[in-house]
């Protein structure tokens, strides 16, 4: 599977990838989930629902293009977003 490649981070706090735009708190919640830290704690963190968390994490990896939480934690560490 390809995957899109990092272009250029936009100056509206937007990354550019690809035609995908992951905002800094979408790389956030990536980052803390790559920590080892719950859904609910992240939530707690961004305060938000850990339901909330969850949706946007299913954005997030609709819009890479992988199937779980760990290949888009696996994706943004590859390209040192997190």
């Amino acid at each position: 599977m390809a995957y899109p490649e990092v272009d250029s981070r936009r100056g509206d706090g937007f990354l550019v990838v690809g035609e995908v735009g992951l905002s800094d708190e979408d790389l956030v919640l990536l980052a803390e989930l790559a920590k080892g830290v719950t859904v609910d704690r992240v939530g707690r963190r961004l305060d938000i629902s850990g339901r909330t968390v969850r949706r946007r994490l299913r954005g997030i990896c609709d819009r890479i293009g992988v199937a779980t939480a760990i290949e888009a934690v696996a994706w943004a560490a590859r390209r040192r977003l997190i």
